[in-house]
C-alpha cells in the first residue's frame, strides 16, 4: 500500500506533462543520485537557462527534483523516493491484486525496497 494522496500524484503527473521537463527528470534518472548542475542540463538539452529555471521550478514545486549548492553550482537530482511512490501509486492495483508479468519491471530503482 503507498501512502501518495491524489493531489501529490496529479502534481506529480502534470509536472512531468511537458516535453521539456519530462526530458530534465530522464535524464536527472540517468544521471543517478549525484545529479547534474544546471548549466550543463541546459546544454545537453539546448534550453536557454531561463527556460530551465522555470522548468527546474516546476519539478522541485512536485518534489520530483531537488537542488543542491556546491560551490559556485547548483547540482540538481531526481528524488528517488517520490518517483517510486508515483510508481508505487499508479500501478498498486495492478492486475486487481493478482501476480502480474509487470512484477519485475514495478520493483523500486537504485536498490531502493518498498
Amino acid at each position: 500500500m503507498h501512502d501518495m494522496d491524489s493531489n501529490i500524484a496529479i502534481r506529480s503527473l502534470a509536472a512531468l506533462a511537458h516535453e521539456s521537463r519530462l526530458a530534465v527528470f530522464r535524464m536527472l534518472v540517468t544521471a543517478g543520485p549525484q545529479g547534474l548542475p544546471a548549466g550543463e542540463i541546459a546544454q545537453q538539452l539546448s534550453v536557454s537557462p531561463s527556460s530551465l529555471s522555470f522548468h527546474l521550478k516546476d519539478l522541485s514545486h512536485a518534489e520530483l527534483v531537488s537542488a543542491r549548492q556546491d560551490g559556485r553550482y547548483v547540482f540538481y537530482s531526481a528524488n528517488f523516493d517520490a518517483m517510486n511512490e508515483l510508481i508505487g501509486f499508479l500501478t498498486e492495483n495492478c492486475c486487481a491484486g493478482a501476480p502480474c508479468a509487470t512484477v519485475d519491471a514495478l520493483k523500486p530503482c537504485c536498490g531502493e525496497e518498498s
